[in-house]
């Protein structure tokens, strides 16, 4: 474990696609880490913000070069923890499925399912005194979901308060099958980050809620539409200081 004050931190954010850094913070150090299930995606910086610390990760890495089936989740979270983090607020780029999950669209989702495959699901698998099970009836932290819909009602930023994240498997998009499968199934909205991200911080006890962006319609959403990532990017441009904005205040007051 970290000791020196400027190389620990018990709130963190793992930043996803258009989220690749914390501005407005000050910069107190990069730790490159190595755990014992390997490297982490990035260097872990380490910022100030309404004298506390805050650690931030990129999930892609800082160039955003890592694709999601190859992130390396188990070292992403274990490095955090060695830094002294406890909470975790994950920000992520979906897309949308259901009616109120339009582009732009800010949810804090509450439920999720897994349709990933093949990624290192556990910490819990090899060399166990005794098989070991979490609950996880409730994937994310309620009271870090409630803040991040406090700051969000206090900036009066629009931002869905329930939702069904779908996590797959990328890094292609699906296919408008697919994507009714999901609805079927009552998802919101989809990503390709959501797990194992959120049952890993379960398994070694961080609190984690997400906060999502809507970048496009899920395929078949919108009819023909083909899904065109120039207007992704744009949708992430614009969204993203919304979000930011939500974030940064939800840090002060945690």
């Amino acid at each position: 474990m970290l000791d020196s004050t400027e190389l620990r931190a018990e709130i963190a954010v793992i930043g996803g696609t258009g989220l690749y850094q914390l501005e407005g913070v000050e910069e107190l150090n990069r730790l490159q880490l190595s755990t014992r299930w390997g490297e982490p995606s990035s260097e872990i910086i380490m910022t100030r913000l309404a004298d506390r610390n805050v650690a931030f990760l990129g999930r892609h890495g800082l160039q955003h070069n890592i694709p999601p089936h190859r992130v390396n989740y188990r070292a992403n979270l274990w490095a955090l923890k060695e830094c002294g983090v406890k909470r975790i607020i994950a920000v992520a780029a979906v897309g949308g499925i259901s009616e109120n999950a339009s582009p732009e669209t800010l949810m804090v989702p509450d439920q999720l399912i897994d349709y990933t495959y093949g990624r290192e699901q556990t910490y819990f698998a090899d060399d166990l005194d005794e098989v070991t099970h979490i609950d996880f009836t409730e994937p994310y932290t309620e009271s870090l979901r409630q803040q991040l819909l406090q700051s969000a009602s206090k900036l009066h930023i629009p931002c869905e308060a329930k939702g069904v994240y779908a996590a797959t498997q990328g890094p292609r998009l699906e296919t408008a099958a697919e994507i009714e499968r999901l609805k079927r199934d009552g998802a919101h909205i989809v990503g390709m980050t959501g797990m194992p991200e959120a049952a890993l911080a379960r398994e070694i006890g961080l609190e984690y809620a997400c906060m999502a962006l809507v970048v496009n319609w899920a395929a078949g959403c919108a009819g023909t539409h083909v899904i065109d990532h120039e207007e992704m990017q744009s949708v992430i441009d614009k969204g993203m200081i919304r979000l930011k904005s939500v974030l940064i205040d939800s840090l002060e007051q945690l």
